[in-house]
């Protein structure tokens, strides 16, 4: 159960970097116990990645896909990338995952 508005959030192994596969990911904190990750192969369906497998881990709700946009002009000192969302079929329990394209996202 998470408790809201009191500070204290659940810890998650960061996501900005790929993850390599391994067998057990390591909570952070003293004493916590090793949690195994789940692998799984996952299949996009729908918008601009259609068709697309990939590998998650412990089945996320939602895959974000970005697609980097080149400005028209001159080079910049930042990167624009356009955002897709694919988000978990709840009725698919078997590999491959489906992650369908969500039109209205973000």
């Amino acid at each position: 159960m998470h408790s809201y508005g009191t500070g204290e959030a659940q810890r998650r192994p960061p996501t900005a970097a790929p993850v390599p596969a391994p067998d057990v990911l390591a909570v952070p904190g003293p004493g916590a116990a090793p949690v195994s990750a789940v692998e799984e192969s996952a299949l996009l369906d729908g918008g601009p990645a259609h068709g697309t497998r990939l590998r998650v881990l412990d089945r996320p709700a939602v895959v974000q896909v970005t697609y980097p946009c080149r400005p028209e002009d001159r080079p910049t000192p930042f990167r624009a990338d356009a955002l897709y969302v694919y988000r978990r079929d709840p009725r698919v329990h078997h590999e491959p995952l489906r992650y369908g394209y969500d039109h209205a996202s973000p």
